[in-house]
């Protein structure tokens, strides 16, 4: 029997709602921002009445920016290059760490041990460790302002390896021996078996991944110099670092709300599966 405590309820009530609107205060005043001009939003203390111009400042960072602060090239254009990047980058890790944790599952080679914790010792190494030899592969590849250097050397994903191949070893090993007898090889056994039972794990890695290609900052500002290929993240940046020139809040504030409403969708379409994908309990 559970004994029911009001004061517990109405505490528990409380921090909740004081978690939300810490989360939801900042994206409000932001909204607000955005559907004011450049004045109002300049303003010390900032009004929290929303205005009249939000379509109108939607419409000016989508076409050309804002390029009074240092960054001319349309939001349109960073947004195409962060949906691009985020969803190469989700795909390619999800293809590779599938394959890789399928291997490390279901073959038998000298070494498979020492090549696992190989792969899981990359989780101690901070990006900032590998960044700069990185960055001297995808140059001397001629890979700059390319969506091949924003992505592939970050599709390598030891964590996602790790949790595919933990879940690999739930499968039972019956259904290997099942598809030995039928016939299947390798790939068909992958294809026919393990694809279908991983289909919510891949839901939930890949809004994971769509997310961290989405928030992307330090690599791309490192191999991005044409601002043609700017990411959002590294153009809200340069809106915001304008140097002598005034910043156009409103125009920074439209570009965030845009900015959060792809991975926001991706949340909200994918709530379910990657809910289950991140609970199952047959996992």
């Amino acid at each position: 029997m559970i004994e029911r405590r009001p004061w517990l309820d109405l505490i528990s009530h409380l921090v909740l709602i004081f978690g939300v609107a810490m989360v939801a205060l900042p994206i409000y005043i932001a909204l607000v921002a955005s559907t004011q001009t450049a004045e109002q939003s300049a303003l010390a203390p900032m009004s929290l009445i929303p205005g009249d111009q939000l379509w109108i400042n939607l419409r000016a960072v989508l076409s050309h920016g804002a390029d009074g602060n240092g960054s001319g090239s349309p939001v349109a254009r960073m947004l195409w290059v962060s949906l691009v990047s985020a969803v190469m980058i989700a795909i390619g890790k999800i293809a590779i760490s599938m394959l890789s944790a399928f291997a490390l599952v279901y073959f038998r080679f000298p070494g498979r041990r020492l090549f696992f914790w190989m792969i899981f010792v990359t989780l101690m190494l901070p990006v900032e460790v590998r960044i700069t030899p990185t960055y001297k592969v995808v140059s001397d590849l001629s890979m700059l302002n390319t969506y091949a250097g924003l992505t592939i050397p970050l599709i390598a994903s030891a964590t996602a390896t790790f949790l595919f191949r933990q879940f690999f070893l739930t499968v039972p090993d019956e259904l290997a021996e099942t598809a030995r007898i039928d016939g299947a090889g390798p790939l068909r056994f992958f294809k026919d078996v393990l694809w279908p039972l991983s289909q919510t794990n891949v839901i939930a890695l890949f809004v994971i991944m769509f997310i961290y290609g989405w928030n992307q900052y330090l690599w791309p500002l490192l191999v991005s110099t044409d601002q043609t290929m700017y990411p959002i993240g590294v153009g809200i940046k340069l809106m915001i670092a304008g140097g002598d020139s005034a910043v156009e809040w409103n125009m920074v504030m439209a570009t965030l709300i845009l900015a959060m409403l792809p991975p926001g969708l991706v949340v909200v379409l994918m709530q379910k599966w990657f809910v289950k994908g991140l609970v199952d309990a047959e996992k």
